[in-house]
């Protein structure tokens, strides 16, 4: 028997057994169904059209469009480490997006010769550097809390980036090696490449530009016009992809972008409704009682900053919901530091973000940059806890 045979088997079993043993009758299950249905539903109103899609053709643009070389030589083992570590914390927050959005834009690079670091670094950065998201913690929870987690972001994204290539090295060292690099081929304008891809970039920051709570300075006024802005740019990037690229790269491309939404979609559907199921919505219950959550990250103990960046790991945030979900736990007794620790850790990372991530790094890789998210995210909150 195969060890994907194998794999296969286990997962069948452990299926099984929890349904064997899943109490169908009990009206917390219900619940927990429910809240999964209900999770699914706003995941795809609000995700699907103008997060994930956008993200899978600009994956599948960097696949066809940008050479290997290009990459390599911000984010490959060759480049300098500053310039690498820079343009992957950098991209990571002005896209500003959320851990499973962030998902096919890793790929796209990483497939493409980007070092594990940077590329690490990236997928981090990503969700946890949201300018958006850390307005507004420094609004409702603290411009205290605000400007540690501003800080203790960008310093962990390249913290986890570096302890990555560190703990790999010697695979990296084979794979940068195998790598071929592309510079033959069909040779592309970088200003066509640039003005296409920043297009579509350009459409998925504005076309998701969430609404400030009570600001009426510079992000109100961007989010009047976020709808002019992205329509402007969604017209650039068609416009530019007819007039300027041939019709074989453009087949090349719709290729690309599908066989990321094929290798991503259906892992990150079902980590939604799983994380649904168990954790529910933001201030609805399900499967776990909220209560026993909010009883375990009191304090500032080792413990209850672990948990809390455990939690944060294993739950899905969608862009800007942490901020609320945080104002409740610390109403109910959440120490500072754990809040920091979950801030940390949550954002960067969730259940459905896991199952793709593994898809793509193997479980080696995927348990080992959650654990370091994890670790890094509880020494944060810890210290910060101690102050």
């Amino acid at each position: 028997m195969e060890k994907k045979d194998i794999k296969n088997l286990i997962i069948i079993a452990i299926v099984f057994v929890g349904f064997y043993f899943l109490p169908a009758e009990s009206g917390r299950v219900f619940k927990a169904l429910n809240e999964s249905v209900q999770m699914m539903s706003e995941y795809a109103k609000a995700h699907v059209l103008l997060c994930l899609i956008p993200a899978f053709f600009i994956a599948g643009a960097i696949s066809v469009f940008v050479k290997s070389d290009s990459v390599m030589k911000y984010l490959g083992a060759a480049a300098s480490i500053v310039v690498a570590y820079s343009v992957a914390s950098v991209s990571g927050a002005i896209l500003a997006v959320c851990s499973c959005t962030v998902l096919p834009l890793f790929a796209g690079i990483y497939m493409r010769g980007a070092g594990l670091g940077p590329a690490s670094a990236f997928l981090y950065s990503g969700p946890a550097i949201n300018v958006l998201a850390i307005i507004m913690t420094a609004r409702v929870l603290g411009p205290e809390l605000g400007i540690v987690r501003a800080v203790g972001a960008v310093l962990l994204s390249v913290v986890v980036g570096l302890l990555m290539a560190f703990i790999f090295r010697k695979e990296e060292k084979q794979r940068m090696s195998a790598f071929e690099m592309e510079t033959d081929g069909d040779q592309v304008d970088l200003w066509r490449i640039v003005l296409l891809i920043g297009s579509m970039i350009g459409f998925l920051i504005f076309a998701n530009w969430g609404a400030p709570q009570g600001d009426t300075g510079l992000w109100q006024a961007i989010y009047s016009v976020k709808w002019y802005a992205a329509g402007a740019f969604f017209i650039i990037t068609v416009v530019s992809a007819f007039l300027l690229f041939k019709k074989e790269m453009l087949k090349k491309w719709l290729q690309s972008t599908l066989d990321y939404t094929l290798r991503v979609m259906p892992l990150l559907f079902i980590g939604v409704l799983v994380t649904g199921f168990l954790l529910g919505r933001p201030g609805n219950e399900a499967l776990i009682p909220s209560q026993w959550i909010a009883g375990l990250v009191g304090g500032n103990s080792v413990f209850s900053n672990f948990f809390a960046s455990v939690s944060g790991a294993l739950m899905y945030f969608a862009t800007l919901t942490e901020v609320p979900i945080l104002q409740g736990l610390m109403g109910a007794g959440m120490g500072k530091g754990p809040a920091l620790a979950l801030l940390l850790a949550g954002p960067a990372l969730s259940l459905p973000a896991i199952l793709v991530i593994s898809k793509m790094l193997k479980w080696k890789k995927t348990l080992t940059y959650v654990g370091i998210v994890v670790a890094v995210s509880t020494v944060a909150g810890i210290v910060y806890g101690m102050f």
